[in-house]
C-alpha cells in the first residue's frame, strides 16, 4: 500500500503511499482549541504507546476511533519498518499473514478524504494516514485503516529551508516558522511528507516504543523478521 522506499533519497518523502500491485504539542498554527483530544492506547509486543487524536481532522479521528472500538486493529502487525523514517501498520491482511508474505495493500474497502491542516507537521511521534500515490489519487485521500508513526531524524534550519523550497516545487508548499524549525532540530521527524499526507494525531506517551520497533531486524521488504503485533483501546 506504499511506494518502494529508498531512505537515502528524497523520494523517501513519498514512501508512505499505498500501491495496488512525551513530546511538546504540534505548532499552535494548527488552531487547536481547548476541546479534549481522544486518547487511544496502542499496546504492542515491544511496549505500550498512548496517542492523542487531533480534533482538527475530525473525519480521520472518528474513523480511527470507530475502527479501534470495533477491534479492527487487534492482532495486526507493523508490516513495514524503516529506521530513521517511520513504522507502519493497519493492513488487515497482516493478521494471519505467513512469514515473508508481502503486505501493504489491504484495507477496509474505503478511503477517507484528505484533511491536511497547516501547522500539523511530521515531527517525531506523529500519527498520519497512508495513501495511494498522486498518479491514481490526486485528491490525496487516505487509506481507510493504514497508518504510520514517524521516527525520522533531526534537521537544521537551513535544511528546512531547502526542504520547504523542494516541497513547493512538488506542489505541496509548507511554511515553517522558527518554532517549527526548532522542533525539527530538537526532536526530528520527516518534513518531506509535510503537506502531502494527513497528520491526525501524535504519540504522547511511550515514544521509545517507536524507536524499539524501528530497530528490529527486517527482511528485504522492510517487514520485521518477527511479527510485532498491536492491540488498541480507546481510553476514558
Amino acid at each position: 500500500m506504499f511506494l518502494q522506499i529508498t531512505p537515502t533519497k528524497l523520494t523517501v518523502a513519498l514512501a508512505i503511499l499505498m500501491l495496488p500491485a512525551t513530546l511538546p504539542a504540534q505548532s499552535a498554527k494548527a488552531g487547536k482549541g481547548t476541546a479534549k483530544r481522544p486518547r487511544v492506547e496502542v499496546r504492542t509486543s515491544l511496549g505500550t504507546m498512548i496517542v492523542e487524536l487531533y480534533n482538527e481532522t475530525p473525519q480521520h479521528r472518528d474513523n480511527f476511533l470507530r475502527l479501534v472500538k470495533e477491534h479492527y486493529y487487534d492482532s495486526l502487525v507493523f508490516h513495514r519498518v524503516i529506521p530513521g523514517f517511520m513504522v507502519q501498520g493497519g493492513d488487515p491482511d497482516s493478521k494471519r499473514a505467513a512469514a515473508g508474505m508481502p503486505l501493504g495493500t489491504g484495507g477496509p474497502g474505503y478511503t477517507v478524504p484528505a484533511e491536511i491542516v497547516p501547522g500539523l507537521y511530521h515531527t517525531k511521534g506523529t500519527l498520519a494516514a497512508a495513501r495511494q500515490g498522486d498518479q491514481v489519487n490526486p485528491t490525496k485521500a487516505s487509506s481507510g485503516s493504514q497508518f504510520y508513526i514517524v521516527q525520522g531524524r533531526t534537521y537544521q534550519p537551513q535544511e528546512m529551508d531547502m526542504i520547504a523550497k523542494r516541497n513547493a516545487t512538488m506542489g505541496t508548499p509548507v511554511t515553517y516558522d522558527d518554532a517549527a524549525k526548532a522542533r525539527y532540530a530538537s526532536v526530528g521527524g520527516a518534513p518531506h511528507l509535510d503537506g502531502a499526507y494527513t497528520v491526525f494525531g501524535e504519540v504522547v506517551e511511550g515514544l521509545d516504543v517507536v524507536d524499539k520497533i524501528a530497530a528490529v531486524q527486517r527482511d528485504g521488504r522492510d517487514r520485521p523478521a518477527e511479527d510485532i503485533r498491536m492491540w488498541m483501546k480507546v481510553l476514558p
